[in-house]
């Protein structure tokens, strides 16, 4: 399968702003690519790549005042395979981890696994350790949150959806991830595209989407608390501890997002 993809965003700046961006995909899906999906300014605006911790790509400017559209357009191959399961992976004791999984088991900035480590002991101590308890961690986010946009908070954090039972992609992925570091699973959140491909019409309009990756079986896997079904043409952008490490857009000074569009469509010719 072909997916055409790409966003378009359009800001206002009131004067020269640095940037830092990640919009580039993932490095594990640079090879899929047909073309380098570069980031283009409408407006001169010199680029400076770099890597951050996590190994992700990430690009600095500085945008001029006035209008900026900031742009990347590119086709990528991917399987047309739903999101791989697998129901027998494992749990590991946390003796036996390896030490780059450790950091995805503590709090973070969204992820507050000490106020919501009780509760995480108490809901889900009952369900059978490995996949099996992580999809129930995943069933009950899904069910105990409604989906909004009217609900986006920025600084939202985990304890909170679960107290305020509402939320963004980023918040079902924020609270799944505190669940399952509080019940010992290594937990990461992702950040990119995720199609509509397979899925019934009619479609919303499309957005940059959040999900979380769980170490298990010794490796890790998709789970997507805000879907919570597998899907086709989910291609990575970022990994962190939380949305506080993969922004997708970090200004350093006001601006205003005027337009926001993303696709990825299935090449059909």
């Amino acid at each position: 399968m072909r997916i055409h993809l790409g966003y378009r965003l359009n800001f206002s700046f009131p004067a020269p702003t640095p940037m830092i961006v990640m919009l580039n995909v993932h490095y594990t899906r640079v090879g899929d690519l047909e073309r380098p999906d570069h980031i283009v300014t409408s407006v001169p605006a010199p680029i400076q790549g770099y890597r951050d911790s996590f190994g992700n790509w990430c690009s600095r400017l500085v945008a001029p005042a006035g209008p900026v559209t900031i742009s990347a357009d590119s086709i990528i191959r991917d399987s047309g395979a739903h999101d791989p399961a697998d129901h027998g992976a494992v749990q590991h004791r946390v003796d036996e981890l390896p030490a780059d999984t450790l950091l995805f088991l503590l709090g973070s900035r969204y992820c507050e696994t000490d106020v919501l480590s009780d509760e995480a002991w108490r809901l889900f101590a009952g369900t059978p350790p490995g996949w099996a308890r992580v999809q129930a961690i995943c069933d009950f986010v899904h069910g105990h949150v409604t989906f909004g946009y009217e609900h986006s908070r920025p600084t939202r954090t985990a304890a909170q959806t679960y107290a305020e039972k509402c939320g963004v992609c980023r918040d079902y992925a924020h609270l799944a991830i505190a669940f399952c570091r509080a019940m010992n699973i290594p937990a990461r959140y992702c950040t990119g595209y995720i199609s509509d491909i397979g899925q019934p019409p009619p479609y919303a309009p499309m957005d940059f989407a959040a999900w979380m990756e769980v170490y298990l079986g010794g490796r890790w896997h998709v789970f997507d608390p805000r879907n919570n079904a597998p899907r086709i043409g989910r291609i990575l952008i970022a990994q962190g501890r939380d949305a506080a490490d993969v922004p997708l857009t970090h200004t350093f000074g006001p601006n205003t997002l005027t337009e926001f569009q993303v696709w990825t469509d299935e090449v059909t010719a």
